[in-house]
Formats: structure tokens, sequence, C-alpha cells
């Protein structure tokens, strides 16, 4: 299995199945944070990863308020897009000024 850039230990098929299992077993449990560490303890790692997990599900899915996965990802390439075009502004105001300083120094003739 190849390794992901971002460090993440586990597939995205494994995360999935975490929180569908989470959902599917949260009326068998006092509360949601002790099936978050039941099944943390069966897949073997932190239950503070699985929360996450659950908490990003629940937003995509529209349970909880927040900005969705698809959202934040067009916002960072909105921002991208922005410095970009930032970077290219100032690249032709420079380029401007360049060339307006050229025709002024040019000598005329008569």
């Amino acid at each position: 299995m190849e390794k992901n850039k971002c460090g993440n230990r586990n597939s995205p098929e494994v995360r999935d199945r975490a929180v569908w299992v989470v959902f599917e077993h949260q009326g068998e449990f006092d509360s949601q944070s002790a099936v978050i560490k039941s099944v943390a303890r069966k897949i073997g790692s932190g239950a503070d990863t699985r929360r996450a997990w659950v908490r990003r599900a629940e937003t995509d899915s529209g349970r909880r308020d927040s900005v969705t996965t698809a959202e934040r990802d067009r916002i960072k390439a909105l921002e991208r897009e922005n410095c970009q075009l930032r970077q290219a502004n100032e690249i032709l105001k420079k380029v401007t000024a360049y060339f307006a300083q050229a025709e002024l120094d040019r000598t005329f003739r008569k």
C-alpha cells in the first residue's frame, strides 16, 4: 500500500466503514463519544481521529452546520486563484510602469 502525502495511515474505505459503524451503533450506547471510543478500540487507533471523521461526515451529510468538504475545497481553490491573480496584476503594474517610464525617457525627433 502506498503511503499518503498527508501521513494518513488509514484508507478512505476504513474511514468510511468506521464512520458507518458509529452511525449504525449510536442507539446502543449512551453517547456518541462512547460509540467512537468503542470503534476506535476495535480498529486500534485514537478516538480523536475517529471523532474528527464522524464530525466531517456529519457536516458533509447536513447533520451538522459547518463548511462541507466540497465547500472547503472550493474556497481553497478560489483563494489560490485569487493569489495568482494578485501576483499577475502586480507584475502587469510593474511592466506598465516600466514601459511608461521608457516612453517618457525616449527622445523625440523634430
